[in-house]
């Protein structure tokens, strides 16, 4: 495996000094606690009136700007102090912010993290082994009985959609600008195909996001969504009526029936896939590829952005994108993660592709877009 320079020495030797390896350890035995206990202190507002106070609270007056027991705030104060989330003045006994408090309150890629954990995937990681041992998502089964949780997205329950889509949309929607940029060009120019893109196939499109922002950018491109068929109920609800929506179409098919083709209705110049080959295994993508593999000429171009984990350059990056994959073991569908670099290209190549071009640091999530194309005969 190729880790990005910044990465190979932080996981080839150990990081951590025999104090700070317990700390962690220990911080990993109590996780759900650790994990609840900042979510709360978030829910309750705690942190922001810490931050909002130069001179800190003291415990009583936690209490009375929040309401709660004085037991309550006690408990949720000094866990927070011992998880390193507050610091304690002792002469005058004021609880502030730490950095680590500064950044669950201020980073919102966290704050949609803690959402998407605690709503989507928390009582479902708590049969992660038995996803394991199965490949089957077996977390996914207190929220419905389907075999993956996309057939089940307009059926959750409303927090869990809200935190499910904003855990989707704000990893994608930051990229979205410099992809578009690549795709079309600046100032009317050609971008990364090096020719004119009239038409674009959104694969696994969902509620139209990506497609309302090409017809916005560009004001000839004629954009298909292929997506399930209720995906693609939600995608006319979403965009019916927003500018450009008329160029916009939808093509329903279950892309794990390998007996469905995509549309051949016209030449489409792009086939995009955005965060959506991550949502499949190995097998699946390889399939689902060599169907696109069939409806491309030499001119089409294929392209995959994804937040590969070992293309980051920073740890945390990494390490979510790995925690991530285990959210679909355990209530996505069983078989899918996080890739890698050397993982998908082997896909792509056994799908008859080729990867062109990568370019890599798309938006702020880390996001690599692949650039393939047809192997020449």
């Amino acid at each position: 495996m190729k880790l990005h320079p910044n990465l190979q020495t932080l996981f080839s030797k150990d990081r951590f000094n025999a104090v700070q390896a317990q700390q962690m350890a220990y911080l990993i035995a109590f996780g759900p606690s650790v994990f609840q206990t900042a979510r709360l202190m978030l829910h309750y507002g705690i942190l922001e009136m810490l931050q909002n106070e130069k001179e800190g609270l003291t415990q009583q007056e936690v209490v009375k700007k929040t309401g709660l027991s004085e037991y309550a705030v006690k408990c949720l104060l000094e866990a927070s102090l011992t998880m390193g989330v507050l610091l304690l003045d002792m002469q005058t006994e004021r609880y502030k912010l730490s950095k680590i408090g500064w950044f669950l309150l201020n980073d919102k890629m966290i704050r949609v993290d803690i959402d998407f954990n605690h709503d989507v995937n928390y009582e479902g990681w708590f049969v992660l082994d038995k996803a394991l041992e199965t490949g089957k998502p077996a977390g996914l089964k207190h929220f419905g009985d389907w075999p993956t949780i996309y057939e089940g997205l307009s059926q959750l329950p409303p927090q869990v959609q809200k935190s499910w889509f904003g855990f989707d949309h704000y990893y994608s929607d930051n990229s979205f600008e410099d992809a578009l940029d690549l795709i079309f060009g600046k100032e009317g120019g050609v971008g990364i195909t090096g020719r004119k893109v009239n038409t674009l196939l959104d694969v696994g499109g969902n509620t139209g996001r990506f497609a309302l922002r090409v017809v916005e950018h560009n004001k000839q491109v004629e954009v298909t969504i292929c997506d399930l068929p209720q995906q693609i109920a939600m995608m006319h609800h979403a965009t019916n009526g927003k500018p450009g929506a008329e160029r916009i179409s939808g093509y329903g098919m279950n892309l794990l029936d390998q007996t469905q083709t995509f549309p051949t209705d016209r030449h489409y110049d792009i086939i995009w896939m955005s965060q959506f080959l991550d949502c499949f295994g190995e097998e699946d993508i390889t399939n689902i590829l060599s169907r696109a593999d069939k409806i491309m000429d030499n001119n089409s171009r294929l392209l995959i952005m994804e937040t590969l984990w070992d293309r980051q350059p920073y740890a945390p990056a990494a390490m979510a994108l790995t925690q991530t994959s285990l959210y679909f073991t355990a209530l996505a569908n069983g078989n899918s993660k996080m890739y890698n670099t050397d993982d998908m290209t082997r896909l792509i190549e056994d799908a008859g592709l080729i990867i062109d071009t990568i370019h890599d640091n798309i938006g702020k999530g880390g996001h690599s877009l692949l650039v393939c194309k047809k192997k020449r005969s």
